[in-house]
């Protein structure tokens, strides 16, 4: 079997998976198992027998509904390569939103403090420092294996000439004091768990993406509330929250900012479909202190 055939066979296999995605992922695939880039993958290649069965392995997984990320090793992300795996959130396109958003509310802020809650694998601090290399970025991530991938992808971003961010492992509410910025940040950004705990989700995010990325509680506002709180306290006046909720909390969310009296110009942005993603919200000047 050629390249050329495996590759239009896999494409056949993931369609009903991935349908846009499916040609790109069976190339990424192919680049995973032959060594190379994506670009230098020659379909007159013969493949032998262990690589075409190590191939259709791993398009029988995908199709199962393991993250291609947790099987290539990497994850694409505002432009930036990743490392992930099992155990940690493979970043999706939706929250590169959630970064744009952060980058435009900072643009007239020099050195900005930033602060990325439930980092995960660090994507958004690091895609953002990358873009400002002016800012100094902070990352909390609770879980120790996120936190690991977190510092392991700083650290490869680091030796490529960005600017560095600091990684802390601990819980949201405990952010104030990982960082020392209580008061003093310009930005906040989160991409928490949201899911409510009985909702139905694919198998890719209800077997094999970390369930505590996924899902929050009973009503799936449990870490969101952590995050509102958490962005109360390290916000300076009229610094800037942009959290990201999905589809689920397009009012929800909205409404628990506004509720608090301590954000203004809260405002609910939809995602490249038009469903609610994320909310931006501005920290009211002199609001109560956060409980």
């Amino acid at each position: 079997m050629t390249l050329g055939e495996w590759l239009e066979e896999a494409t056949r296999e993931l369609e009903p998976a991935v349908q846009a995605a499916a040609r790109p992922e069976a190339e990424q695939l192919a680049a995973r198992v032959l060594g190379g880039e994506t670009e230098a993958l020659a379909p007159e290649r013969e493949l032998d027998g262990r690589a075409v069965r190590r191939l259709r392995d791993l398009v029988s997984r995908r199709v199962a509904g393991v993250p291609l990320g947790h099987l290539t090793g990497v994850a694409g992300f505002a432009g930036l390569e990743l490392v992930v795996g099992p155990g940690v959130f493979v970043p999706r396109a939706h929250s590169e939103l959630v970064l744009e958003a952060g980058l435009r509310a900072v643009a007239g802020v020099v050195a900005p403090e930033v602060v990325d809650l439930c980092s995960g694998s660090g994507a958004i601090a690091l895609a953002l420092a990358h873009r400002r290399p002016d800012a100094r970025a902070q990352a909390v991530e609770f879980d120790p294996v996120a936190a690991d991938f977190a510092r392991r992808n700083a650290a490869r971003r680091a030796a490529l000439g960005d600017t560095a961010i600091v990684v802390h492992e601990g819980g949201v509410t405990g952010a104030g004091r990982l960082t020392g910025l209580d008061g003093q940040a310009a930005l906040v950004l989160a991409n928490p768990p949201f899911m409510p705990e009985q909702a139905e989700v694919s198998d890719e995010f209800g077997r094999y993406q970390p369930r505590q990325a996924i899902f929050g509680g009973a009503d799936g506002l449990w870490v969101v509330r952590q995050v509102v709180a958490a962005a109360t306290g390290l916000l300076r006046p009229g610094g800037t929250l942009v959290l990201e909720h999905g589809h689920l909390h397009g009012a929800t969310v909205p409404a628990l900012l506004r509720g608090t009296g301590q954000f203004t110009e809260v405002t609910c942005h939809p995602d490249q479909d038009g469903w609610p993603l994320y909310t931006v919200a501005v920290r009211a000047e002199g609001g109560p202190a956060a409980s």
